[in-house]
């Protein structure tokens, strides 16, 4: 919840700063970075140390950077290029901090619990999209955005005390003399090599570069299309999020059924769909509809995606090839929102909206056809 008001809450900031969707795709682009530079690093580094002592470090950094760009707020000095260099810290933090998350859901459940606890996990995350945006929303608005950054930076402390409690069984990791280089060429080897992780590694990519990407321009949308405020834009958030939750409460109940596949595909088919009629539309309760129809269904993807790749990849490579994915998510979630940042400062949101949808269609086309075994598996 923390995170999502912070989130939430800085690209109004820098968007009432700057007055510039260029700034809202350029933050996401610096977070981007690091990802990039550092994320098959990270997975090499979560196979070989407690994934738990590095989620431990990343948080606790990340609480830091919360809590300076609050002190920065507070003491009114806070300006853009602030903004730019602290969230490229938080790349840097993040680049770490995803494949040891993701990787980690072994250490908690059996296997055959993966895919229900990935759910439930999905669900929490997105009651916390629901309520942080529209908290953020009213936060900024009655407080300013200081109390956001810093409601953030408490909550880490309830995450790392999480960590800190869990009765987790100690994971003996495996002595390892090969250089960190060709240790991570191993797990990009398995994912090159492997038609379901290739296939559903660039699905993620896809989908955070146009769809995720796009979702960087609520700020703007609810300013410029909707003609609203600080509270609509958090509104936006919170529906999308909404539908996501359903989406993943949704998936949690069928946790060990064998649908995955096929649920994932209905996903892809219908995200660029309602996003498509989603820039066509002025009004905002009916954009708050379209926005959590699009949440379902992108969750649906996401979601069956990170359990079909977790069910596949042996525990061996998990940590690198966890990286590779991350860094192929969180890279691609960074170039869109730059990518949809300059479109929309040239053509409109609308028109941005328009250009996403199609991409995503046509992708999910692809897919059904040269993609049949993702469908096929539960």
């Amino acid at each position: 919840m923390g995170t999502w008001m912070q989130s939430t809450a800085q690209g109004y900031l820098i968007y009432q700063l700057t007055k510039s969707t260029t700034y809202l795709g350029l933050i996401g682009f610096m977070g981007g970075v690091p990802i990039l530079l550092f994320s098959l690093y990270g997975g090499w580094v979560a196979d070989r140390i407690s994934r738990r002592t590095l989620l431990v470090v990343t948080q606790t950094s990340m609480m830091t950077l919360a809590f300076i760009l609050a002190a920065l707020d507070f003491a009114k000095i806070v300006q853009p290029w602030h903004i730019l260099v602290l969230a490229l810290l938080l790349g840097v933090a993040n680049a770490f901090d995803a494949p040891a998350r993701i990787s980690f859901v072994l250490e908690l459940v059996d296997r055959e619990d993966m895919n229900n606890a990935i759910a439930l996990n999905s669900t929490m995350y997105n009651t916390a999209t629901v309520v942080g945006p529209s908290v953020a929303g009213l936060t900024y608005a009655a407080f300013g955005a200081a109390w956001c950054f810093t409601i953030n930076g408490i909550s880490f402390i309830a995450v790392i005390a999480a960590l800190l409690l869990m009765h987790i069984k100690t994971q003996t990791q495996p002595v390892r003399r090969s250089p960190a280089m060709q240790e991570i060429a191993e797990g990009v080897h398995y994912v090159i090599s492997n038609p379901l992780v290739l296939s559903l590694t660039i699905s993620v990519g896809v989908v955070n570069l146009f769809g995720f990407g796009f979702l960087n321009l609520l700020p703007a949308w609810a300013t410029d299309v909707l003609h609203g405020d600080v509270t609509t834009n958090g509104l936006l958030v919170s529906a999308r999020g909404f539908g996501a939750l359903v989406s993943a409460l949704m998936l949690a109940s069928l946790g060990r059924q064998k649908l995955r596949g096929k649920l994932w595909m209905i996903g892809a088919l219908i995200t660029p769909v309602a996003l498509f009629i989603f820039a066509w539309i002025g009004w905002i309760p009916l954009s708050l509809g379209i926005l959590a129809v699009m949440g379902w269904s992108m969750m649906l993807v996401t979601n069956n995606n990170n359990s079909l790749v977790q069910a596949e990849v042996p525990d061996n490579l998990r940590g690198r090839v966890t990286g590779v994915y991350a860094m192929v998510m969180n890279s691609a979630y960074s170039l869109g929102m730059l990518l949809t940042g300059a479109i929309a400062q040239r053509c409109g949101a609308p028109a941005t909206a328009l250009f996403c949808a199609v991409i995503m269609f046509l992708f999910a086309l692809i897919s059904w056809v040269f993609f049949p075994y993702i469908r096929q598996h539960g």
